[in-house]
């Protein structure tokens, strides 16, 4: 009816935002607020996406699950829900039985959490995973096997990794510690929600993860994570802990050393992992590691972020000689 100025592709042609038109077939994708070409691959867990006429095609693989505890009391479940829980307690991390009555239950992992720092935050001190009848207890950089009467014979394996110790076990279970503060539990896809405690159900939907231990959905992770301990005689956690409020005093050192998590080094992570909770994670750590082992909290917070970009396919290089350094020598 009448014209109204502004750009638009020739007929037949498509607007592929980056100021161009191009044909259908060449039509980008978009993932994590990136543009992708037509023919561009990317990662998503196991699976490899290529984008094909702006649309993304995925493989449909069957995935590991990964659950990651680390530093002062952050979770992200195997569904991928990420919170914090501050508890001094022993916690049940993940296992196999669940309240069905006929089933007897092949694993159980404890995460054991103690105060680190003055202001009540809490890290993983010690892991206890039961196989069958063997117990195993890691603590103080090492582990050792106790033998129980009760329950079936499930093979293990250990070996050292780099900094890691990994425990894998023939019923689909493996565990990954670096001996500090930060453990990795991945199970195999036959455990898909038929798993409970701290780390979720692991069945692909991060909104009912805050499952109690009596089967209730919860929204606060405190009530979802007190259901979760060991012992009655452990205090419930009632607030969540601000240890830069605190601390206020720490809280611009703790900013200016976490926003490495913001900042050109992890550029080419941002659009695959969002980095948001990761770096509040570390300013909290930050903050709460105030009686020694601040450079330790500080370096375990950047490395979980550094560790889901590798799983993304996104190689960072942010460890320097001032900066959280490891002696590779040491290791190999």
């Amino acid at each position: 009816t009448e014209c109204v100025s502004g750009c638009v592709c020739p007929e037949g042609l498509f607007d592929d935002g980056r100021g161009g038109c191009v044909e259908q077939k060449d039509c980008p994708c978009i993932h994590n607020n990136d543009l992708y070409s037509s023919g561009d691959k990317i990662k998503v867990d196991c699976n490899t996406c290529t984008c094909q006429k702006g649309v993304w095609k995925c493989t449909d693989d069957v995935c590991y699950g990964t659950c990651t505890i680390y530093g002062s009391g952050h979770y992200s479940t195997f569904d991928g829900k990420f919170y914090d829980f501050d508890g001094s307690c022993e916690y049940v991390a993940t296992q196999d039985f669940c309240g069905d009555k006929n089933s007897s239950g092949s694993f159980s992992i404890i995460t054991e959490n103690v105060p680190c720092g003055t202001t009540g935050v809490t890290c993983s001190k010690a892991i206890k995973m039961f196989l069958g009848k063997t117990e195993l207890k890691l603590e103080n950089k090492e582990y050792k096997e106790i033998q129980r009467d009760v329950g079936d014979d499930v093979q293990y394996w250990n070996r050292t990794v780099g900094l890691y110790l990994v425990i894998e076990a023939s019923n689909g279970v493996m565990l990954i510690w670096d001996k500090k503060t930060t453990v990795f539990i991945k199970l195999s896809p036959d455990y898909k929600g038929k798993v409970c405690g701290l780390c979720g159900n692991f069945d692909d939907k991060a909104n009912n993860d805050f499952t109690t231990r009596s089967g209730l959905q919860e929204t606060n992770p405190l009530d979802f994570g007190n259901s979760w301990k060991q012992s009655p005689m452990c205090p419930d956690v009632t607030q969540e802990i601000k240890p830069c409020d605190l601390k206020p005093h720490r809280k611009s050192w703790a900013e200016k050393e976490c926003s490495i998590i913001q900042s050109e080094v992890f550029k080419i992570c941002h659009s695959k992992v969002n980095p948001l909770p990761f770096y509040e994670a570390c300013v909290h750590d930050a903050c709460s590691c105030d009686s020694g082992g601040d450079c330790e909290c500080f370096c375990t917070a950047v490395a979980a972020y550094a560790q889901e970009c590798i799983k993304a396919e996104a190689c960072v290089f942010w460890r320097t000689p001032d900066i959280c350094p490891i002696f590779c020598d040491y290791y190999n």
